[in-house]
């Protein structure tokens, strides 16, 4: 299924009056729920789509009702101290797995998910990536302590783009 056909499945769902519609077809599964109020007079639909990845990148969960970051931050890339070695291999690149654009928090209100010194384990949300107004919640593909941030808040990323580097436990 492509973007243009959950484009207008979403389309058909919030003028249909239907509260909920999953699907499930080789290598995703979407579910589309309607909330039993309205906003601002027309029905926004929930999306979540979760897409089957191959073990080398992140599962990617797509909240369309994930609240959206209003205003880019300045904040500077946080990087680990001059002692670390970042270059010697010893480090799991966490890539993004989309085109988008790289986000540290879930709001600008809210504290990043992760800083470097951190402790995460394997699924941990750690960033969030917007592509085509979707939020898309990047998770750790290894536990252990993040070394690095390599992207600022708020920048546009590609695909298999570097994001952090972790040092596995």
């Amino acid at each position: 299924m492509d973007i243009k056909e959950i484009q207008e499945l979403i389309k058909f769902v919030s003028k249909s009056g239907v509260s909920e519609v999953e699907i499930e077809s080789k290598g995703f599964k979407i579910n589309i729920k309607t909330p039993p109020y309205k906003r601002g007079g027309v029905n926004q639909p929930e999306v979540q789509i979760v897409q089957a990845v191959p073990a080398t990148q992140p599962q990617v969960v797509q909240p369309a009702a994930a609240a959206a970051p209003t205003a880019p931050t300045t904040a500077p890339t946080e990087t680990a101290p001059a002692k670390d070695d970042t270059d010697n291999g010893n480090y799991e690149e966490v890539k993004s797995p989309m085109i988008g654009t790289f986000y540290r928090s879930a709001s600008p209100e809210k504290p990043p998910f992760v800083g470097v010194g951190d402790e995460v384990k394997k699924g941990d949300v750690i960033c969030i990536i917007e592509a085509m107004k979707l939020f898309n919640e990047i998770e750790a593909e290894v536990s252990g302590k993040i070394v690095k941030v390599l992207v600022d808040d708020s920048s546009p990323v590609e695909y298999d783009q570097p994001l952090f580097l972790i040092e596995p436990n």
